[in-house]
């Protein structure tokens, strides 16, 4: 078995205080990569993402920013460029459903809240990243859509699914722009992941018949998404 090393690697994970970005960010370092752990409002949770990961012998640091706000993106990448001068991995994990709203009835700031935390941001945070990665002729971007980009989303979730499934779309726009400086862009589409999120937007029996259409019968934990993002972040 080959063991990923990352070690002298820079990896930011937004969205790391808790769930997918929490396993994310803790599985990186584990392979060597120092990590920033970015966080919008749960600078505890953030906090304690960085203490497990230095408690096992990891390396990171937390740097807040809302990275569906420009000029805190651009502030946060401000920092990465000061302190390293470069950025090896970005992890464009933050996003997030905000609430439940038929069509009808979304407000136009529901809409452009859930697309600005899951797509903008995205579109933010790579554009930034890329001057930090390019003349090292190495480089990855991983972006996080979702099995709602496929299927359209539960019910009251037609925002977030349009925005899972641009985000998709970006990413491989982006992976043929990135290509010839040895970047690579990547996405992945998480289905039912055991995390708080499905605690609180997807209903107990919603999530059973999630679980009975899944070949194996059982829903996906964050470790798993975080494998396919230490792959994805590998040579």
């Amino acid at each position: 078995m080959t063991t990923i090393n990352l070690q002298e690697k820079i990896a930011l994970v937004t969205g790391a205080g808790s769930g997918i970005g929490r396993s994310i960010a803790i599985n990186l370092a584990a392979s060597g990569a120092y990590v920033i752990v970015n966080y919008r409002q749960n600078q505890i949770g953030a906090s304690d993402t960085l203490d497990q990961i230095t408690d096992s012998g990891g390396k990171g640091e937390i740097m807040a920013a809302d990275v569906a706000m420009s000029a805190e993106v651009t502030q946060l990448f401000d920092s990465i460029s000061a302190r390293f001068g470069r950025l090896d991995i970005l992890v464009n994990n933050a996003g997030g459903l905000v609430q439940r709203s038929k069509i009808v009835d979304m407000t136009e700031a529901l809409w452009d809240e859930v697309l600005g935390i899951n797509l903008k941001s995205t579109f933010l945070c790579s554009r930034a990243a890329l001057p930090l990665m390019r003349g090292h002729n190495w480089g990855r971007i991983i972006n996080m859509s979702s099995l709602a980009a496929h299927d359209g989303g539960g019910f009251g979730a037609t925002h977030y699914a349009a925005s899972k499934a641009a985000i998709a779309t970006f990413t491989r726009g982006l992976a043929k722009e990135a290509a010839p400086e040895c970047i690579t862009v990547n996405c992945l589409a998480p289905g039912l992941i055991n995390t708080a999120f499905h605690d609180t937007f997807t209903e107990s029996v919603a999530r059973q018949n999630m679980v009975n259409n899944t070949p194996l019968a059982r829903e996906g934990q964050p470790l798993d998404v975080a494998n396919a993002v230490l792959f994805l972040a590998s040579d």
